[in-house]
């Protein structure tokens, strides 16, 4: 019966935020002009600029021209109050605004009745198209069911959403609602990959990997980076990776650094045995760094892989729990056939896969797997994106 009635508080809430405030706020700011040189930039969860919006913020806040404002939402990590102000001082900066961008989903952000005036554009925070979101998820056990989200959609008003390849515009279609061919979704590029085209930026990324962890410096990488588990609320790490094993096979010629999805709020604990060989990195090094400097890189349904796959090196697939996970939230495409490497479902299989690399791995699989998914990924995204956004 309690949860019954939290269930119907939350709704009305809901309702009265989405429905009613939100579009109110708007309206009222929006009887202002629009300014066609102001651009906001909206973090959804993250409490500063992330890698997503780097080079696109840091871009149009060099020029003098141009007036730059940044909200942060602070999803799922700030009191009720918190949030609903943090939001509504946003909707009054986007009803003057020429231009907004945004990296992920957004119930507040898509409440907006947004004016003819202003471009939104979402410069997705993934590559590729791998395991399944928005939409695509409603009779899933990940996703809200289709009713709810079509009440409260989470992908409306776009007027831009940058893909990394024409081959995935389809499940971007699928997955916020956007009409098929409709031109909102566009393979013009994920922005940050730019900097994996970047010479002066991988030589400094690998310098500082190996200043901030000596026991990399002359040894190879191995990459351990999977997705999180669960629901973002109490998202967990898969934690069956046998790192006493990998150590005993690989000690005396790789590292492995170990980054947990950022969702995670306590990661597996390394043991202490193994600190030398082993290093949690996911509060001490950037994703973007650790892929440039990574020999190796062992994932599970991480989107990762396909930003990795523009170095060319070998990818492992650890898999252990893919039915489990497919029943959970699903894929875009057959995960056998989609994965361009080894799909493990036991720390043996990698082992034996990394012992016998230079006979097992297939460059040429990785290959046509970046030209299938990432062909719009070559160093000018960032560059196409503010050319759609300012003309």
């Amino acid at each position: 019966m309690i949860k019954q009635i939290k269930h119907i508080l939350k709704a009305i809430l809901r309702f009265f935020f989405l429905d009613l405030e939100i579009p109110r706020v708007y309206r009222k700011a929006a009887k202002q002009p629009v300014d066609k040189n102001k651009i906001v930039f909206i973090e959804v969860r993250f409490p500063k600029i992330t890698d997503s919006f780097r080079l696109l913020y840091d871009a149009l806040c060099s020029r003098e021209d141009l007036t730059v404002k940044t909200h942060y939402f602070l999803n799922f990590t700030v009191s009720l109050p918190a949030y609903r102000k943090r939001v509504l001082a946003a909707v009054r900066d986007m009803a003057t605004a020429g231009v907004v961008f945004i990296n992920d989903a957004s119930t507040a952000v898509a409440a907006v009745p947004l004016r003819e005036e202003t471009k939104l554009i979402n410069v997705w925070h993934a590559c590729g198209a791998f395991k399944k979101f928005g939409l695509s998820t409603a009779e899933l056990l990940f996703g809200d069911n289709a009713k709810e989200q079509k009440k409260h959609p989470n992908y409306n008003h776009q007027t831009l959403v940058t893909v990394s390849s024409p081959e995935v515009v389809w499940a971007y279609e699928e997955a916020m609602g956007i009409p098929s061919g409709s031109g909102v979704v566009l393979p013009l590029g994920i922005s940050r990959t730019d900097v994996f085209y970047d010479g002066a930026f991988i030589e400094k990324a690998r310098a500082d990997v190996a200043a901030a962890f000596p026991m990399a410096a002359d040894k190879k990488i191995i990459l351990y980076a999977p997705t999180f588990r669960g629901r973002v609320k109490e998202a967990t790490s898969p934690d069956k990776l046998d790192i006493g094993a990998f150590y005993e096979a690989f000690g005396d010629e790789y590292v492995l650094l170990m980054k947990h999805h950022p969702f995670v709020k306590k990661p597996p604990v390394i043991p202490e045995k193994y600190r030398g060989f082993a290093c949690d990195v996911t509060k001490t090094a950037a994703i973007e760094s650790l892929l440039c400097c990574a020999d190796i890189c062992i994932s599970d349904y991480s989107s990762l892989v396909f930003e990795y796959s523009l170095f060319e090196k070998p990818i492992l697939f650890f898999a252990y729990d893919l039915e489990e996970y497919f029943d959970w939230r699903g894929f875009y495409y057959d995960y056998r056939e989609l994965a361009p490497g080894l799909i493990a479902r036991s720390n043996e299989e990698m082992i034996d896969y990394i012992r016998h690399l230079d006979a097992r791995f297939d460059r040429n699989a990785v290959q046509q797997f970046r030209r299938r998914f990432m062909s719009a990924c070559d160093g000018h995204a960032t560059e196409r994106i503010i050319d759609y956004a300012l003309n």
